[in-house]
């Protein structure tokens, strides 16, 4: 009971984040579900929280969508999850928790280093960036960052950006939840109906939360405060993984 309602405390937290800015879900979830239910079964989670609060997202911010991008975007993340599921299937438990914690550092720290940068963007980089998106998403659960640096690197309106977010995380979510299951039935934990049944409740209560406070917190200021807090978990799930390969 303890560590489920930690992973609906998470999850809201996660939740809110998404609301106020568009992303923030996957990183401030994955890094603590992976530390509570390992490597495996915390991104399976994530993938569900990340398809189900994108689509509840999308029904408030349809119209700012920009569907040619997503029609680029979505198909390159599709291709991107199959091999995101062969390493999850490859990697022990131990290495996959510092991987979750090592995408989210180096695409955190990659978005950042690239603000205010001036170089081009095209349908190539596009391409390249829903890819990544799904290798990311499949791995680790957090498929925004590298989005996020295209946006960055493109000058991609805020609004278009966030709002295109949400059916690229609905895809890449399904996706790798539907690929993962196909590939390994056994992959997918006994009590997982329990663990979405709670996140579901975190999800709910996050949304309504991150609704009150796009009334008093700036999206930048909500934005900072989901790097620090995603910095802090990924280095958790890193430090949980080192402890697990000397254990």
């Amino acid at each position: 009971m303890d560590s489920m309602v930690l992973v609906a405390l998470a999850v809201c937290a996660g939740a809110a984040l998404q609301r106020l800015t568009g992303m923030g879900l996957a990183l401030v979830a994955a890094p603590f579900l992976v530390l509570i239910m390992g490597p495996v079964t915390g991104v399976v989670l994530v993938n569900f929280c990340g398809a189900t609060a994108s689509i509840l997202v999308l029904c408030r911010v349809f119209m700012h969508v920009d569907w040619k991008k997503y029609a680029i975007l979505g198909p390159s993340a599709v291709l991107g999850v199959f091999p995101g599921v062969l390493i999850v299937g490859a990697l022990p438990g131990p290495w996959l928790e510092m991987g979750v914690g090592c995408v989210v550092l180096v695409a955190l720290t990659t978005s950042l280093t690239l603000r205010g940068s001036t170089v081009g963007a095209g349908v190539r980089p596009l391409m390249l960036a829903g890819a990544a998106s799904g290798i990311m998403g499949a791995t680790a659960g957090i498929g925004g960052p590298a989005i996020s640096v295209y946006a960055v690197v493109s000058n991609w309106e805020q609004r278009a950006f966030a709002a295109t977010l949400q059916p690229c995380f609905f895809t890449t979510g399904v996706t790798s939840l539907v690929v993962k299951y196909l590939a390994s039935p056994q992959i997918m934990p006994p009590d997982l109906g329990d663990m979405m049944a709670w996140a579901g409740v975190g999800i709910l209560s996050g949304l309504c939360l991150g609704e009150l406070l796009t009334r008093w917190i700036r999206p930048a200021r909500a934005r900072i405060l989901a790097v620090g807090i995603a910095y802090a978990g990924a280095a958790g799930a890193m430090l949980r993984g080192i402890l697990g390969l000397w254990t």
